[in-house]
């Protein structure tokens, strides 16, 4: 059986091959479109139980067999999956945005709207229902048909580009490394991360140091390093990636042009305003506005300028001391962005006597966990434990998530390490979404991702404060995900928040 049409459990990620994915995305899209014409061809007066949940059923479906393919995409990429995801985003995307326009089903929720079923349903279904409502008009439904095929070209366009966008990001950071072959270039940098470098050059077949743009490899060369040509040389490449100033793995020339994202943020700009224009909204601002709880682009303004005013003199005096500090302490009289870190830990350390690296050895992996789980514990009277379950990488760890009774309350897969084929950053989603069937609760299952430095050999894996930081916020994400206690699939977890 294709892995992808599995739903009676946790994903199948061992089995999952990219030969899987046209087929059950071709399946399921033919089963949903046959699903809406009947729903249609249906003369009874539509409810929320002959129309809103069987399409409900039928969207989750696809939504998470085409989870499970983004979500390898972003942590697993590699060419022929992302051939096949980016084959197969397009036929997603007309899916979504058929349905968004289709007028006659547009019809049928604002009749649900307008019935008198509508004041007995749940606040959580009500909502949903006007959701849609609001959905179906920023979908298109109201637009003219010649309209519409624009309108569907745009949608389409868009999903190509954000996703070409996303691959040149990881292409190009992960085609520049720089190696240093002498070791007094690398004054300053702590001896496990010098080791760490040194790994990468031998598993690459290189003598010396390895460098890269992940996080992992370039933060402690922001922070340590005493070489300054070799700060800014990794700030220059890192701040540069996928732009037409990007410069190549082994030499200073323009990188590979098909990774400049330059023309695509242009087209992508355009299209959305086109796009809001369309929909009678004035500029695109406004159009993302419509879902969000700022009601106008100019509350956000003077919310940001009344930020910034506020902050702006404290940011002036810190980096005044800094430069002072940079200039006095460190010899350096034209302070640049790539000095900021390194000057940084250092007046830290003079000042506080406070280093991030020493710091560092508080918080081993083991630790940091042990510590978010009983907080956890402590706060909710719920326990996480290990446990088995199929998965995409060696380093990746499972947890089911229990109720002080040993009931599940839900589960979460945890990947912390960066690697070549992860996208940068830290992120949850979700894999599966709490809602009521009819066995009873399905329960909910989120990914939790960061892009910490993996631990080599023997070595145990040591976190950074602000990468504790990142792990606490991610969880919070997670267990917004997990301790819903909302029903219904629209509006369950972090859906249409």
């Amino acid at each position: 059986m294709n892995p992808l049409l599995n739903f009676s459990g946790l994903p199948r990620f061992e089995e999952i091959r990219s030969k899987h994915v046209a087929p059950a995305l071709d399946q399921l899209l033919a089963e949903n479109r046959e699903l809406c014409q009947r729903l249609l061809a249906d003369g009874a007066a539509p409810t929320w139980d002959n129309f809103i949940q069987p399409l409900a059923d039928a969207n989750e479906r696809l939504s998470r067999s085409w989870g499970q393919v983004s979500h390898l995409n972003a942590v697993m990429n590699s060419t022929p999956l992302r051939e096949v995801y980016n084959a197969n985003l397009p036929k997603i995307t007309q899916y979504y945005a058929e349905l968004s326009q289709n007028l006659a089903l547009f019809q049928k929720v604002k009749a649900i709207h307008s019935s008198a079923e509508f004041a007995t349903l749940s606040a959580a279904r009500q909502k949903i229902i006007e959701n849609q409502l609001r959905d179906f008009r920023l979908g298109g439904a109201e637009l003219p048909e010649a309209q519409k095929a624009r309108f569907l070209a745009i949608q389409e366009e868009l999903s190509t580009l954000c996703s070409r966008f996303s691959d040149n990001i990881l292409d190009a950071t992960n085609a520049y490394t720089w190696l240093v072959e002498d070791e007094a270039e690398l004054s300053g940098i702590p001896a496990d991360e010098r080791q760490v470098a040194a790994e990468a050059a031998h598993e690459a077949g290189k003598p010396g140091w390895l460098f890269t743009l992940k996080a992992p490899s370039y933060g402690p060369i922001m922070q340590y390093a005493d070489n300054r040509a070799l700060r800014e040389r990794m700030y220059k490449a890192s701040s540069t990636r996928a732009s037409e100033l990007s410069p190549n793995a082994s030499t200073d020339d323009q990188s590979k042009p098909e990774w400049d994202n330059t023309p695509l943020m242009q087209q992508i700009l355009k299209l959305r305003n086109e796009e809001a224009h369309l929909l009678g909204f004035s500029n695109f601002a406004e159009l993302s506005l419509a879902t969000k709880m700022a009601n106008t682009p100019q509350q956000v303004q003077d919310f940001l300028n009344e930020l910034a005013q506020r902050a702006r003199p404290f940011a002036e005096r810190d980096l005044t001391e800094l430069r002072e500090f940079a200039r006095v302490q460190l010899n350096i009289t034209d302070f640049q962005a790539w000095d900021v870190s390194y000057a940084s830990e250092h007046l830290r350390q003079q000042r506080y006597a406070f280093s991030e690296q020493e710091v560092k050895q508080y918080f081993p992996e083991d630790r940091v966990l042990d510590g978010m789980f009983k907080l956890v514990e402590t706060l909710y009277g719920l326990t996480v434990r290990s446990a088995p379950a199929p998965l995409w990488h060696s380093t990746v760890s499972f947890y089911d998530v229990l109720n002080s009774d040993g009931s599940l309350v839900g589960q979460f897969y945890l990947d912390l390490y960066a690697r070549s084929s992860k996208r940068g950053g830290a992120w949850m989603d979700d894999a599966i979404t709490r809602r009521r069937i009819a066995a009873g609760i399905q329960t909910p299952v989120a990914y939790l991702n960061c892009n910490f430095a993996a631990p080599v050999g023997d070595r145990r894996a040591l976190f950074t404060h602000d990468e504790v930081i990142t792990l606490f916020h991610e969880f919070g994400h997670g267990l917004h995900h997990l301790l819903t206690q909302v029903e219904d699939l629209g509006v369950s977890g972090i859906n249409d928040v």
